[in-house]
């Protein structure tokens, strides 16, 4: 279990609620522009919707983790029973889950938008947003399916302590579920990041050659290094690409430690490290997103009053 001295730990405690505010912040202003574009424009971008998506994804799993993260480093004894300690713990975990899903679209719809007509992509960039959104769906309920363990796994921590269990918060623990049980969640779970992180790769590589093709064609256009004004599209798909390279590196990362949690024995440093390296990607994404969309820029600055 976690030691006290360490979650009493103010500069810990402080951290991890300011990441939270910073991304909540973030996704809300997000989340509304979004709101506003679908609203009172006919022919948003193609890639406004997922992006509104993730900023509502993200934006409910910052304060889910902020209401687990108050059972983890605040002065209280744990209360929750087993039914909110697993509500909570699922819904974080699905909603993580669903993160991974609408990013992989984010790629794969820029990946198409950049794609020049004569391309075998250019057949899907006429399909209506509704045909994504319809995807998004059928994910949702295979990643409800596929955490449905937690269910099982997750408990109310009771009042003996037992080294079988894993630290959730003071209130929540993991107790061991049958070999055959994890055997099927773990392959489902696997083939899901597995699928999710190759399509990923592969349209952020498409991109990544598309850009170099026009790189080329502008230096022998232009005689120059680069073309004076990239387009729209251009912009959009470096960030985009921005984004997917630091969701990689990060799900290594985040992937690593929990492993190394495993190995260490529950390791408290390890478990604080991974809370904060799990929602740097939350945390991080709408601050790109907000800078490099200048639409999004004026529509703070309206926000704070300023012309």
């Amino acid at each position: 279990m976690i030691r006290k001295d360490l979650y009493q730990n103010t500069v810990i405690r402080s951290t991890i609620f300011f990441e939270y505010a910073i991304g909540i912040l973030g996704n809300a202003i997000l989340l509304l522009f979004h709101i506003l574009i679908f609203l009172l424009e006919h022919n948003p971008k193609p890639t406004d919707l997922p992006i509104g998506l993730l900023a509502l994804t993200h934006l409910a799993m910052l304060i889910t983790a902020a209401i687990i993260a108050t059972d983890i480093l605040m002065f209280w004894e744990g209360f929750w029973g087993d039914i909110t300690c697993k509500s909570l713990v699922y819904l974080h975990r699905f909603i993580r889950a669903l993160s991974v899903c609408i990013t992989c679209l984010l790629s794969v719809l820029q990946a198409i938008t950049l794609s020049p007509r004569n391309s075998w992509l250019a057949k899907f960039k006429s399909k209506s947003p509704h045909h994504y959104l319809c995807s998004v769906l059928v994910l949702w309920v295979f990643y409800m399916l596929a955490n449905s363990h937690i269910f099982l796994s997750v408990i109310g921590t009771p009042n003996f302590t037992s080294s079988n269990l894993v630290y959730v918060s003071k209130s929540c623990s993991v107790c061991p579920i049958s070999h055959t049980l994890r055997q099927v969640f773990s392959t489902l779970l696997t083939l899901r990041e597995v699928f999710l992180m190759g399509l990923m790769f592969l349209s952020s590589g498409h991109m990544a050659l598309l850009l170099c093709r026009h790189k080329r064609r502008s230096r022998h256009l232009h005689r120059t290094s680069l073309s004076p004004n990239a387009s729209p599209e251009q912009r959009a798909t470096r960030t985009i690409l921005l984004l997917m390279s630091f969701f990689l590196v990060m799900s290594i990362l985040f992937y690593s430690i929990h492993v190394s949690r495993i190995m260490w024995n529950d390791d408290p440093i390890l478990f604080y490290i991974l809370i904060l390296v799990g929602h740097i990607y939350a945390t991080v994404s709408p601050l790109v997103l907000i800078s490099a969309d200048k639409r999004v820029i004026i529509f703070v600055r309206t926000m704070c009053g300023r012309e």
